[in-house]
């Protein structure tokens, strides 16, 4: 399938930003429209502002930002606004979204900078079937020899994205509650359903200055622009899933839904930790539940 991009000029909390969207790789095209718009913590939002706020500029999507240590053995790797994290092992490590192919080099290297091994990565998991966050898969499978490890439910999507041809590489299917474990740590899948199919969050307890902290890799609970009736049952158990998974740090797909950049800069500053937050644990998930009973709502008025 040949690919192309719609460029946006949108204005995402108060901050202009262009995101280019592309047909193959996301389930975002067309761009979506700017209604409803709902008010959360303070913040009015609507449909294109958070898929600016999650995606920024083409350049943002490709740019490495500064890997760093979340917490313990967890690292970020990934680029400006798509998140890549790296799980270290004595047995080997764990690599969490490969995002676009183009973007492994700079996984990659993030991965060196911090000192370890590419090929040390033993297991390669993905958060949800689309190309911005998985499409890299088959070539950290080549680089790496990676188990490549899904959810059972996204299966069907992963088989469709095929950079260059590229079969897409599917080791091992799990399932909601399935555990992968690897040296001294053990990941629980959690079937977080809406977005996409498949859509998997992930748990794990880390110890970090003589503490234990549960650790959430969340999924993307963004609502489309239209919700049939079997997304929103999905929808609707999984805002509720999401709101009993235990959580001191909570990551996301794409840095904003954790607020990375504001926590990164805090973290150079010195002080504790800024990634040990329990009290926005659920944030995305207020603003994601939020715009989902708005677009119901909306399409419930439309139908009248």
């Amino acid at each position: 399938m040949k690919t192309f991009r719609h460029t946006l000029l949108v204005s995402a909390l108060g901050v202009s930003a262009l995101i280019a969207v592309s047909d193959q790789a996301v389930a975002q095209n067309p761009p979506p429209p700017d209604h409803p718009t709902i008010t959360v913590h303070g913040q009015t939002l609507n449909p294109r502002t958070i898929l600016a706020r999650n995606m920024g500029t083409p350049q943002d999507q490709e740019s490495q930002f500064p890997p760093h240590k979340i917490i313990g053995n967890i690292y970020y790797v990934g680029t400006k606004t798509l998140s890549s994290f790296l799980i270290t092992t004595p047995q080997g490590n764990i690599l969490i979204d490969s995002t676009y192919e183009r973007n492994v080099p700079v996984i990659q290297k993030s991965v060196e900078q911090l000192g370890f091994k590419f090929t040390d990565i033993k297991i390669l998991l993905g958060n949800h079937a689309h190309g911005d966050h998985m499409e890299g898969d088959a070539l950290v499978k080549q680089l790496t020899g990676a188990q490549v490890v899904h959810m059972a439910e996204d299966i069907p999507a992963l088989k469709e994205i095929k950079p260059g041809g590229k079969e897409h590489p599917i080791d091992r299917i799990i399932h909601d509650g399935d555990k992968v474990t690897l040296g001294n740590v053990t990941l629980t899948a959690h079937l977080t359903a809406g977005h996409t199919r498949g859509c998997t969050a992930y748990t794990t307890t880390v110890q970090d200055g003589g503490r234990n902290y549960n650790v959430m890799f969340g999924c993307s609970l963004r609502p489309g622009a239209a919700v049939p009736p079997n997304v929103a049952e999905e929808f609707t158990r999984s805002f509720k899933v999401v709101r009993t998974l235990p959580c001191d740090v909570q990551l996301g797909d794409h840095g904003a839904q954790y607020n990375m950049q504001e926590k990164y800069a805090k973290l150079k500053a010195g002080g504790p930790n800024p990634f040990v937050d329990p009290a926005s644990c659920f944030y995305e998930a207020d603003v994601e539940e939020a715009m989902f009973h708005a677009i119901l709502e909306e399409q419930k008025t439309a139908g009248r």
